[in-house]
């Protein structure tokens, strides 16, 4: 069957049929038609202001489209902002996307360590005489290249089987002496780096793996699987702590909260309460600090009871004392936030937007001002990206071109309240008024060098906690959730520093001394200096 037809109808015009109806319907009939339309106009003003429209119910569902503008306003808006950006050459108009170069396969390079093998041909040598003219001679030239890939389970297991001899008159036992490898203990570093990728990086919990590896016949109990993380984190808690102690030194860093589920911390919580006993804290969850220092970024994860400004406090209490107050961004929530250290408070200006894009289809023409006149912003935002101007140019361009587009916004949402066309307590009211009472945080991009527009890196960096949290879906004890942290942070900063995670968290197990005394020295950045040092320095076979 067709779908009806969404009606959209004033008061007046509904008034205006039960007049026309009143004449010919019958009392009784004529009462419930009343009833009715009177049930419609309720309906329409309760989605128009309720916390929860039916839009953010379909959200939560099946999960929010894209917010950009071209979804939001339709091709013809975009085609229309596209024509009056392009006589002004500082404004990065719309642009179609050059096709993508290459065939769409990953090549041989993308193998970077994985083994080669070499194969040369059987009859010819550079320098022979050509069999097919019979007159040149070959040489070399670039090889063909071919990658083969199979599969294998996540750790792998070697049998050694030591021939053993045994004397049948003095009974006296030979073994075989074991190879290197077999001297080494059960599980080796690779084991536990591997475990934390899979559990930490990808939210493969242990149990799950447990019955992967007994599949494939390498039975590896959940239990043991945490023994190997668990002994394996000196190394990475030391690094841990270093990343702690650099991040509290630098000039930016985003916080923000996404809920957690501990165990432990819930049963005491739930024993408190039973006992008639309020608890201290009820709510659980993860922390994301993105410090953006100058030549690199590092990600840390705190879980538990506190929220992202207490955690936030704990990182620049390390901070060297004369250092200038860093900027902190984040979203308007007041737990982001405490008044133990002086921060310059930069506020997300993407939410002050997501706030208007959830009224889009009821106010459509207020929520249209307010997106294009942000389009525009991000658009001079992305010019810098574009022509990589360093930190000054970029706050002299936004001055220079998104002041004036700032600054109409405001003076256009605060004649909208004063000229009485806005109601102050409906959605759109409320979503005008958030933007103005965090106006000087949100626009702290037009007065103070490097600061962002928004927390998208913060909230890009949660969603890894929240990978984890819908798969592994919990923490058993504070112990868990500490070693999750250690291990969630030291990827995810290896992932942005562009290193291989793996092979990190290796060398901190490999060399667990010289982390503990020199951490520093030990960073996703600069530990292949150490690791060289060492190998020049280790005695030669």
């Amino acid at each position: 069957m067709k779908g009806p037809e969404l009606v959209n109808a004033s008061k007046a015009e509904l008034d205006e049929l039960l007049v026309l109806a009143k004449a010919s319907f019958p009392a009784q009939q004529y009462a419930l038609l009343e009833d009715v339309f009177g049930t419609f106009v309720h309906v329409m003003l309760a989605l128009q202001n309720a916390k929860t429209s039916l839009k953010r119910f379909r959200q939560m569902l099946f999960g929010a489209r894209t917010e950009s503008k071209h979804n939001l306003l339709g091709e013809q808006a975009a085609e229309a902002t596209a024509a009056t950006n392009t006589g002004d050459e500082n404004v990065t108009a719309a642009k179609p996307k050059p096709p993508a170069v290459g065939h769409g396969r990953n090549g041989a390079q993308a193998y970077a360590n994985s083994p080669v093998v070499e194969v040369n041909l059987p009859d010819l040598h550079s320098g022979d005489q050509c069999p097919t003219c019979s007159t040149g001679k070959i040489y070399d030239s670039a090889p063909r290249t071919i990658v083969r890939v199979v599969g294998q389970p996540p750790l792998a297991a070697t049998v050694y089987k030591l021939q053993r001899v045994r004397c049948r008159l003095c009974d006296a036992t030979f073994i075989a002496p074991m190879p290197e490898a077999a001297a080494l203990p059960k599980y080796d570093h690779s084991s536990a780096s591997m475990l934390a990728l899979l559990r930490y990086g990808n939210g493969m919990p242990f149990y799950r793996l447990e019955g992967l590896q007994q599949s494939l016949n390498v039975p590896l109990p959940d239990s043991t699987q945490w023994d190997i993380v668990q002994k394996a984190a000196p190394g990475p808690r030391a690094a841990f702590n270093e990343l702690i102690r650099q991040a509290a030194q630098a000039p930016l860093l985003h916080n923000d909260d996404t809920p957690a589920k501990i165990l432990a911390l819930m049963h005491e919580r739930t024993k408190l309460e039973r006992a008639g006993e309020t608890p201290e804290a009820k709510a659980i969850n993860t922390t994301g600090i993105v410090a953006v220092l100058k030549e690199h970024k590092i990600i840390l994860f705190f879980t538990g009871h506190q929220h992202a400004g207490q955690n936030l406090a704990k990182v620049l209490a390390q901070r060297a004392l004369d250092l200038a107050p860093p900027m902190q961004m984040a979203d308007a929530l007041a737990c982001n936030f405490t008044n133990e250290f002086k921060t310059d408070i930069c506020k997300c200006l993407t939410h002050g937007r997501r706030k208007l894009v959830e009224l889009m289809e009821i106010f459509p023409e207020e929520c249209r001002t307010v997106i294009e006149t942000l389009a525009d912003v991000y658009a001079n935002d992305q010019f810098c990206r574009d022509k990589k101007l360093s930190d000054d140019e970029r706050l002299l361009y936004h001055q220079a071109h998104s002041s004036a587009l700032m600054n109409g916004l405001e003076s256009w949402m605060k004649g909208q309240f004063d000229q009485h066309l806005v109601e102050p307590n409906s959605e759109l009211g409320k979503a005008m008024r958030y933007l103005l009472n965090h106006w000087r945080e949100m626009t702290l991009f037009l007065r103070k060098v490097g600061a962002p527009l928004d927390n998208t890196i913060c909230e890009r960096a949660l969603k890894r906690a929240i990978l984890h949290r819908k798969n592994s879906m919990f923490y058993k004890t504070c112990k868990g959730a500490e070693i999750g942290d250690i291990y969630m942070s030291l990827i995810y900063t290896c992932q942005i520093c562009r290193v291989n995670p793996f092979e990190y968290l290796q060398a901190l197990q490999a060399h667990v001394k010289k982390v503990e005394a020199t951490a520093a020295l030990w960073m996703p950045w600069n530990y292949r200096e150490q690791l060289a040092l060492a190998a020049d320095a280790a005695p030669q076979a």
